[in-house]
């Protein structure tokens, strides 16, 4: 039995796609996985003991080539090679998790038997599936969506939990957190950026947060981001009156991030994909929502908590606000502090 996967992005998407691989892997037990992802989310899954091959698609990079009259046969080949190699097995079954039209093209490009996604999804992806299952409800949480495709299979008792292969970087992780976090501190990580800036919570709010919890819950801080992120960070350090924070942000690999948050007391954190990455290796969570459900993409699991403003307009799925992004800012210090579990 041959499977193939495509689960393409983002970060948060792809880890909530892992109990799902668990659960196929379950149900055919002597099968080989191959799973198609883009560079971004690609770490998470390298190493992963359920997949046998991983195929790497550099779609971003690509596009640029091909836009560039001295790089298009770069661009040109690059999509070759990876076509040939998608089309190089035969798989018995291949499922688009992702459900867009560059997801689509994948699966009618792929060789195999039952192509298999839900009806109805974006951008007409679901005209390449050969079996489609009902159209999803946009209110359920996406790691249940996922699940439901490994139903359809013949899973029986899904499990929402997954593993991540991290093991190297949890001795990597202990060196750096035992050189900054004397002994018998709380280790407490906050990770402030977003893709979307309406996601974002106001950097002096974090700056407070972070000066609360190290001198009211004897916590060392350290604050984690993508590069981009990094003089974000600063600023907010900066910001801070008291204590002294570290800056990680653009610093920990993927894996790394999984290993830092699964050591950590507490994950403060806004809606991201290091936020799933957070659920996925058992750290407690607390993230702050605004114009997005908690209920469709929050993180998943009894033990994490949703910190929400509460305004009538959230959530609203926009990437930009004309109302100064009240349901972000509306989310005070003092909120959150009564929220967390420390």
């Amino acid at each position: 039995m041959k499977i193939l996967i495509i689960k393409l992005s983002a970060i948060g998407d792809v880890v909530q796609t892992l109990p799902a691989l668990e659960a196929i892997k379950k149900i055919f037990p002597d099968s080989e996985i191959t799973w198609v992802v883009e560079e971004a989310a690609a770490d998470l899954l390298v190493g992963h003991p359920l997949i046998n091959r991983l195929l790497v698609s550099h779609r971003r990079a690509w596009l640029r080539q091909l836009k560039n009259p001295f790089t298009t046969w770069r661009g040109l080949s690059g999509i070759t090679r990876f076509i040939l190699s998608l089309r190089s097995i035969h798989y018995d079954i291949a499922i688009d998790f992702q459900g867009l039209f560059k997801s689509g093209v994948l699966i009618g490009f792929a060789r195999a038997g039952r192509k298999i996604g839900f009806d109805r999804t974006r951008e007409l992806s679901y005209l390449f599936l050969n079996e489609r299952l009902q159209a999803y409800d946009i209110e359920k949480h996406a790691l249940e969506r996922y699940l439901d495709i490994a139903r359809y299979l013949g899973a029986r008792d899904v499990s929402p939990l997954c593993s991540l292969p991290i093991e190297q970087e949890r001795g990597i992780i202990n060196q750096r957190i035992d050189a900054v976090k004397p002994p018998g501190r709380r280790l407490v990580v906050m990770n402030p950026g977003a893709r979307w800036t309406t996601k974002l919570w106001p950097e002096r709010n974090f700056a407070e947060l972070a000066d609360w919890l190290i001198q009211e819950k004897n916590a060392t801080v350290i604050f984690t981001g993508s590069p981009d992120d990094r003089e974000m960070v600063e600023r907010i350090v900066t910001l801070m009156r008291h204590g002294v924070a570290e800056n990680w942000a653009g610093k920990t690999t993927l894996k790394e991030l999984a290993a830092l948050a699964a050591v950590s007391d507490l994950f403060i954190t806004t809606d991201t994909g290091s936020m799933h990455v957070a659920a996925a290796v058992g750290s407690k969570v607390l993230a702050l929502f605004g114009p997005t459900a908690p209920w469709r993409t929050g993180p998943y699991g009894n033990s994490n908590t949703v910190v929400r403003s509460g305004i009538a307009c959230s959530p609203c799925y926009q990437r930009t606000c004309e109302k100064n992004v009240k349901c972000m800012t509306g989310i005070t210090v003092e909120d959150v502090m009564k929220k967390l579990q420390l």
